[in-house]
């Protein structure tokens, strides 16, 4: 028997046909919709005369749009895409949460925390960092509008193959540091392209002893380095985490009969490996306008004359020049104007926990020259848990606005978004350019990193703290 990766298992078991030309026609088990990018895919249906083949198998979640600030949200929503979303999953069957139902949140956060991604199966969304669920041993993708149509239509997309790119982790992670500290070294060694044509599986100790949400944060990152999926295989810390939610199996082709067999085997060969070792990483910070254009909270902006590949020496020089920064200038120390935590990267009620732990070493409050610090859940569910803990309380008594779930801040799709040339340390997963706001200049980092700039306003080595 030919030992297989993770990857190869899904992709065999999920494929219907094969095409003369290469491309798989791929069945998926589970659909998740937004706001934004299923009208055009619902109007492609109602204007070819077509209807949902099987509307339980999609889950929709608005998040992009809806306001995160509660009166702002009492007082006028639902409406435009929002309200469009309702009225087509409505005329289709499709279960949608509403804006102010206890189920609704980032589709990445929320859709997990449901029970509705589980190992060995197959998972697809309108959405670049649907790579997200591949944390529970799910072959999970980020698709175009057409595509949405085509699984709506038919639960199918017809793609290439991948190659299987093995990410290593082996160490302990040093005090301060944490998933998106290693989502962001992990980028800037692969590059921005480097995981493109590849699935990435997550290997090794260390990813081992990460909790779910920290592997799903790394997933999430892996479409910066250009993979469409990431996988982490199934062991007991997944096993108990379906479990403690109430996972649920809607798969009708399952691939697997036990999700303990979403793994690789043994002696599977993937096409190419990186290695990292986990204790040499530091607290990340991005200088740049793309999340591989990281480094050390500890080390300075690098010198493009110094990058012998031309364009992206060009890229290099282009970001600096749009961020306002200067070769050479440490990156500590560094100014901010504004403090976003939250996203389907880092508002996982694990990621807000750190954040009012940092607050509780620290002590103190948001720093009078930071305009704004915002703490956004990735879901009503975190939100209330978090309550409960008395987290949400810790944060707002240092000065800190406790929001309701939402993308927010990672795209300015909403009412959340910096003033012109503000420069915020966001928990967020892109740096890209106007991302935040009309020339927004933004800083990716941990919760911690965020925090810690928040209270002292200004970028600080989290792993200083005393976190004993």
């Amino acid at each position: 028997m030919i030992a297989c990766t993770l990857y190869d298992k899904l992709w065999n078991a999920h494929t219907i046909r094969v095409y003369d030309d290469g491309t798989t026609l791929l069945y998926i088990d589970e659909h998740f919709i937004h706001e934004v990018t299923s009208p055009q895919a619902f109007g492609l249906l109602s204007r070819e005369g077509l209807d949902v083949h099987d509307g339980r198998s999609t889950v929709a979640m608005p998040d992009h749009n809806v306001p995160t600030d509660a009166m702002r949200r009492r007082r006028v929503w639902p409406c435009g895409q929002v309200a469009r979303l309702h009225s087509n999953c409505a005329m289709h069957c499709i279960r949608c949460s509403p804006v102010h139902g206890r189920r609704q949140g980032i589709v990445h956060v929320a859709g997990p925390e449901q029970g509705a991604t589980l190992p060995s199966g197959s998972v697809a969304c309108g959405d670049s960092h649907t790579s997200t669920h591949g944390a529970l041993g799910a072959l999970a993708q980020g698709i175009g509008t057409s595509d949405v149509a085509n699984v709506l239509l038919a639960r199918s997309i017809r793609q290439k193959r991948n190659r299987s790119l093995l990410i290593s982790l082996e160490g302990r992670l040093r005090p301060g540091c944490c998933a998106k500290d290693v989502a962001l070294h992990m980028a800037s060694m692969v590059g921005a392209g480097g995981g493109a044509g590849y699935c990435m599986e997550l290997g090794g100790g260390s990813i081992g002893r990460m909790p779910l949400e920290s592997r799903m944060s790394v997933c999430n990152m892996s479409i910066e380095a250009g993979a469409r999926f990431s996988l982490s295989g199934a062991d007991n810390p997944m096993l108990n985490y379906l479990h403690a939610r109430g996972a649920r199996r809607h798969c009708h082709r399952a691939p697997c009969q036990m999700p303990m067999d979403a793994t690789s085997d043994a002696l599977a060969q993937h096409s190419r490996m990186v290695a990292m070792r986990a204790d040499r990483i530091e607290p990340q910070i991005t200088w740049g306008t793309a999340p591989y254009m990281s480094s050390s909270v500890r080390g300075s902006v690098p010198d493009p004359l110094a990058i012998s590949d031309p364009r992206d020496r060009s890229e290099a020089e282009a970001a600096l020049d749009y961020m306002s920064l200067e070769p050479g200038m440490p990156l500590a120390c560094l100014g901010v104007d504004f403090v976003f935590i939250g996203s389907c990267t880092n508002a996982r009620a694990e990621d807000i926990r750190m954040a009012a732990r940092v607050v509780s070493i620290l002590g103190g409050r948001v720093h009078r020259k930071i305009r704004g610090a915002i703490v956004v859940p990735g879901s009503m569910a975190s939100k209330a848990q978090l309550e409960r803990e008395g987290v949400g309380g810790i944060l707002t008594r240092a000065g800190f606005e406790w929001r309701e779930p939402g993308c927010s801040m990672c795209i300015a799709m909403n009412s959340d978004q910096l003033a012109y040339r503000e420069r915020c340390v966001s928990t967020s997963n892109r740096s890209f350019e106007c991302r935040q706001g009309p020339m927004s200049r933004t800083h990716l980092a941990s919760p911690a990193t965020a925090v810690l700039a928040a209270i002292t306003g200004s970028v600080c080595d989290a792993s200083s703290l005393k976190w004993s």
